[in-house]
């Protein structure tokens, strides 16, 4: 990266003003001139710059930097220690603050990943925002790697259709560049991903096909079985139970190999979802429990099978281990349904336990004004069509025929919708 960027980049990080960084030493006019890359300052104006934001110029140092960046990079994974990543991020924090390295920007651009593997969307988004100032100086990999960490931004927000946007910019630049073929592998299975959350089942297995391919030919079989998982997903979806049972459990083979809880865990999850889809309660039960009562598994994890397990008790009038279940959820949950990404289980857990208590106007209010407005928000179509079936079921019970046909409508309209997705 050009000097003047650079210089940039670190004035904002710093919240200095152009006017305080160029005092004494140039122009407001000439340093931004500088900072654009539209003119070259002489060594000397450069230096002083560099010295008034504490930044050393070191060849010998950037070497070091630059591996240390190429090492913490192949870490950005969910599956890897978060604890490892975050050693990593502070000691390149500390080595950036004080050295000029070619590796900067594209450390910057990076640190938007760092923020979504550790769940901090605030942080990554005012890492895009700052970046957004000096993106116009990008060069081909830099842009690749801009677009696919906007693209995963935009994903784990719920914004799917921007991240495609973003994953195709991130496509356009490949000819333009010669990665390694895992990391072509990785936008493909993340591009997978997404079109699995927009329902798009075909592209999924398409882009799902492609990064198995290379993970396969490497050996990396961790990543082998989240594609795995993804065409397991993908082929319950257009009701290919056998060949999606046959992914699910070459996964949980894959990850019994790594012993790796969480892609073991994941599969069960997805087996029980399997199961429930079939009709299958027993079977579906069974896998639910294996996630529920391992200890190790993420909280997250957790709560959606002990809240799945709520569903298949409830639907086969097992309302003692439906009321166990309730009350394991909402020990398991305890303040974290303040996050958003527990919102959705805490609607669910009591949603549930207003009906078993016969709570009904409880029941009524958070369903209608808050639990479906919700869903159509983050355009949840699978738990729209449940829960509207749900709520115009108990006002038909109730002989409220004209509520009951409003929240039926909703429920066959959603699932027009969920299909022609």
């Amino acid at each position: 990266m050009e000097i003047g960027p650079y210089i940039k980049l670190h004035r904002v990080k710093q919240e200095m003003t152009q006017a305080d960084l160029a005092e004494g030493i140039v122009s407001f006019a000439y340093l931004s001139k500088i900072e654009n890359g539209k003119t070259e300052a002489s060594p000397e104006v450069i230096s002083l710059l560099c010295t008034r934001l504490g930044i050393q110029l070191d060849n010998e140092k950037d070497i070091t930097i630059k591996n240390k960046c190429q090492e913490w990079y192949s870490q950005l994974f969910e599956v890897n220690d978060k604890e490892e990543i975050v050693r990593g991020y502070k000691e390149l924090e500390e080595l950036m603050e004080t050295t000029h390295s070619e590796s900067m920007v594209l450390y910057e651009i990076h640190k938007i990943r760092y923020f979504l593997v550790l769940g901090k969307y605030e942080d990554a988004l005012e890492q895009i925002n700052n970046l957004a100032e000096i993106s116009s100086t990008f060069d081909s990999l830099h842009q690749f790697y801009w677009y696919k960490f906007k693209g995963n931004y935009y994903s784990l927000t719920g914004e799917f259709n921007q991240a495609i946007r973003m994953y195709g910019l991130a496509e356009d630049k490949l000819n333009q560049l010669e990665l390694a073929e895992e990391e072509v592998a990785d936008l493909q299975y993340t591009v997978s991903v997404t079109h699995s959350k927009l329902r798009n089942t075909l592209e999924s297995i398409e882009y799902a096909n492609k990064a198995l391919d290379v993970f396969q030919r490497q050996y990396h079989f961790l990543r082998c079985a989240q594609c795995h998982i993804m065409l397991g997903i993908s082929y319950r979806r257009i009701k290919m139970y056998d060949k999606a049972i046959k992914n699910h459990n070459l996964a949980k083979h894959l990850g019994k190999l790594n012993h790796s809880k969480q892609i073991m865990q994941l599969v069960n999850q997805n087996l029980g979802y399997l199961h429930s889809a079939k009709g299958d309660t027993e079977e579906a039960i069974h896998f639910y429990e294996q996630v529920a009562d391992d200890n190790d598994v993420s909280l997250i994890e957790r709560i959606a099978a002990t809240t799945s397990l709520i569903k298949e008790y409830y639907n086969i009038d097992n309302l003692d281990q439906t009321r166990n279940m309730i009350e394991k959820s909402l020990q398991l949950l305890g303040s974290s349904y303040k996050n958003d990404e527990y919102k959705l289980f805490y609607y669910i857990i009591h949603t549930y336990d207003y009906a078993l208590k016969q709570e009904n106007d409880k029941f009524e209010a958070l369903v209608t004004n808050e639990f479906i407005p919700y869903l159509k928000k983050n355009k949840d179509f699978a738990n729209l069509v449940t829960y509207s079936t749900m709520i115009a079921s108990y006002y038909e019970e109730n002989y409220r025929y004209k509520d009951a046909v409003k929240y039926y409508k909703l429920a066959n309209i959603t699932y027009d919708e969920l299909v022609n997705i």
